[in-house]
């Protein structure tokens, strides 16, 4: 059985979590308070009500506490003053400690009874006594969490190789396993600065037409295999996934070797029968 649900998003290209949202009538950008296993969050409404089956239900689904009032409108907009401060805070204290940790972003919940401080560190970083000393200074629990550069690219909005902000900045909610596989089922060049990030891991985009590559490539045959097309049987030379043809190579009559361009539709795999009648001939 089915329940209706809101998609909550708590940044503005961050993934989307599943709240009841009772007998309230939301409206998509919708500010509204929630309560999450982190406390309470200010987040904004990214999908409008819907049905979703319990097999999509990761976690019990939590109601929805409320709209956002003028009020916490106003007490969001302090927050965010305040995570500034606690950023100028937080490099402060590590240097006292001399810890090598980078800070990314700062987040404070809507309650105020947790700062969230995210970071980079090339190792383990053992930060007890930082942590100490930040719950001294903001009298409240504090959470420090190590990401990885992917997390960290997506903070940063920087501009990807084609030009543009990077995927995981303007739209991408979650990340998606990325393998060097994909990039040669697509024919892409393997030299990492041409199909990596600037986070330096594989590019994000790489997994987009994947399964149309995937599709494809089960229906085309494979480089070396005997095909018959109308201008006799000859070898595949070359795929060309995108145009969905075959390059193949045929022997002429003057016993040269040419390349030639074919539909699909237009050639026939040889099968290993009709390549075992050939040999039994050839004997």
């Amino acid at each position: 059985m089915g329940k209706s649900v809101v998609g909550v998003r708590f940044k503005k290209v961050g993934k989307i979590y599943y709240f009841d949202p009772l007998d309230i009538t939301f409206e998509q950008f919708d500010p509204v308070i929630v309560e999450t296993v982190r406390g309470i969050e200010y987040g904004e409404i990214a999908l409008t009500a819907r049905d979703i089956s319990e097999e999509e239900m990761v976690a019990p689904v939590k109601p929805v506490i409320r709209k956002a009032t003028e009020e916490d409108i106003r007490e969001f907009e302090k927050l965010k003053e305040k995570e500034i401060a606690a950023k100028e805070i937080f490099t402060a204290k590590a240097k006292k400690h001399n810890l090598d940790m980078k800070l990314i972003d700062v987040e404070y919940t809507f309650d105020q009874k947790k700062a969230i401080f995210y970071f980079t560190a090339d190792g383990r970083v053992d930060f007890r006594e930082l942590v100490k000393d930040l719950a001294a200074v903001f009298r409240v629990r504090i959470e420090l969490r190590q990401i990885g550069v992917r997390d960290e690219a997506k903070l940063f909005k920087g501009l990807g190789v084609c030009g543009r902000t990077t995927c995981c900045a303007q739209w991408l909610g979650d990340f998606t396993p990325v393998s060097i596989k994909m990039a040669k089922e697509q024919n892409l060049s393997l030299n990492s600065t041409k199909i990596s990030g600037i986070c330096g891991r594989l590019l994000c985009c790489l997994t987009y037409e994947q399964e149309f590559y995937e599709s494809v490539s089960k229906k085309l045959p494979k480089v070396g295999q005997t095909v018959i097309t109308s201008d006799g049987e000859g070898e595949v030379f070359k795929l060309s996934i995108l145009e969905e043809t075959v390059f193949v190579k045929i022997q002429t009559e003057k016993d040269e070797t040419e390349v030639k361009k074919y539909r699909l539709e237009e050639i026939e795999v040889k099968s290993r029968e009709k390549n075992k009648q050939k040999s039994k001939k050839d004997k």
